[in-house]
């Protein structure tokens, strides 16, 4: 039951949302992972960024999809935990220390184990429109000794000012979104956010020529 919410609400209220609402540029998207284990890294300025991820993926997978993000913020009440869980399909991330560091990532290690994709927001939490905030050292350490998974690049822009953090009501507006390819394997946390920054920073620049070529 839980998957075919999923399907349902994925197909039937977020595409239509995205392509009748948002004139949704998508760059690169032959890179989208089709398949896990593997882990989307994406910047992250407003609550529509991870239904944008998810109507990118084929339907095929969708439920093989599950976003990373806060307990604190996505199960602080039964409404919007049911949503998270079920038409979402989110895995809950401790960010306050109520779990052991040790096992902090055993439910994301449970999901790559099951050949699943992750989508991760390395900012931590929502920044503000099309500023990226200081990312955060965490992937690294989730994926230090699963060097064999694909990690994908993802920016996204002009979703920050449809619906900024704070703002309920959805604005218009054109978006663009550009997919990179897999990211290089790195032995420190430091060189890992250097080239993760470095990389957005080479996405946002493609994802402003493209928009403004109109493409």
């Amino acid at each position: 039951m839980k998957n075919l919410i999923k399907i349902l609400f994925i197909y039937f209220i977020t595409r239509p949302i995205i392509l009748i609402m948002l004139g949704l540029n998508v760059v690169g998207r032959k890179n989208m992972p089709t398949k896990g284990p593997a882990v989307v890294l994406a910047n992250h300025n407003s609550h529509l960024d991870t239904l944008v991820l998810l109507s990118l993926f084929p339907l095929s997978v969708i439920n093989k999809v599950r976003p990373v993000a806060a307990v604190d913020y996505f199960f602080k009440n039964k409404l919007i935990a049911w949503f998270s869980v079920y038409c979402l399909g989110i895995i809950p991330l401790d960010r306050q220390g109520g779990t052991n560091k040790e096992h902090i990532f055993n439910d994301c290690y449970t999901a790559l184990d099951n050949n699943e994709i992750l989508i991760i927001f390395p900012e931590g939490s929502r920044g503000h429109p099309e500023k990226l905030s200081r990312l955060k050292k965490g992937v690294f350490y989730l994926l230090k000794d699963k060097q064999n998974i694909p990690i994908f690049p993802v920016v996204m822009h002009g979703l920050g000012k449809s619906l900024p953090k704070g703002e309920v009501l959805l604005v218009p507006f054109n978006c663009d979104v550009v997919i990179g390819e897999p990211l290089e394997k790195y032995e420190n946390a430091q060189s890992f956010v250097k080239g993760l920054v470095d990389t957005f920073d080479k996405l946002f620049k493609l994802c402003l020529t493209k928009a403004t070529s109109g493409c």
